[in-house]
């Protein structure tokens, strides 16, 4: 198959997700889907709804552990989006052939972090719902200096931590069940395509944490 990136890119990609549990790659957008994205997502601001935490049947607003607005994508509704789906596909289909995931699905939302806005420590999986497997993260942020804030603290299983800047077309992807992570207080508006790979259909009942 065309693929976007090129099967070195995604070897040694997969390869750091294995010993890692995460890898963190720069430029993961070219300049034209990037454009693409952000227009998009610009575009829907005024659709977003303030995010919970919890499945779809047991939803909490609780701005103080979580404080963005998200916009769920849907593939048969923003056919603009063409070229990102068609990348989604190139993932999964890489982790599926080289990694052997047995991928079956996946789920997308455009998340709006305004000033102030953070998310706690959290792993992106519970106990009642447990397909998710990949979270993926691409950062749609313009110009982001250090002190914006925003980060994603990643937590290793050595206790420690580091701290991941939320730069334009930068991708951070880690294993849904063993990465907590957070995102810091912005200090102005953040951007970002997030979603989570699963083992089995979103319609499973979407967790919205």
């Amino acid at each position: 198959m065309n693929t976007y990136h090129s099967l070195e890119q995604w070897f040694s990609w997969m390869d750091d997700l294995s010993s890692k549990d995460y890898v963190v790659i720069d430029h993961f957008f070219r300049d034209t889907l990037y454009a693409e994205i952000k227009s998009f997502f610009l575009g829907e601001l005024s659709n977003f709804t303030e995010a919970g935490i919890g499945t779809s049947s047991d939803n909490q607003i609780n701005k103080n552990i979580r404080g963005d607005f998200t916009y769920w994508l849907d593939r048969k509704r923003d056919v603009q989006l063409e070229s990102f789906w068609g990348l989604v596909d190139e993932i999964i289909h890489m982790f599926n052939r080289y990694c052997f995931l047995s991928l079956s699905g996946y789920e997308f939302h455009l998340a709006h972090y305004p000033s102030g806005g953070h998310y706690d420590k959290h792993l992106d999986q519970f106990e009642n719902r447990n397909n998710r497997m990949i979270s993926v993260i691409i950062y749609l942020n313009d110009g982001w200096q250090t002190g914006d804030g925003g980060e994603l603290e990643i937590f290793e299983k050595d206790g420690s931590s580091f701290l991941v800047e939320p730069l334009a077309a930068r991708c951070v992807m880690f294993k849904s069940a063993e990465v907590p992570h957070a995102v810091l207080q912005a200090h102005k508006s953040r951007f970002s395509v997030t979603g989570w790979l699963l083992h089995q259909p979103s319609a499973i009942g979407r967790f919205l944490g």
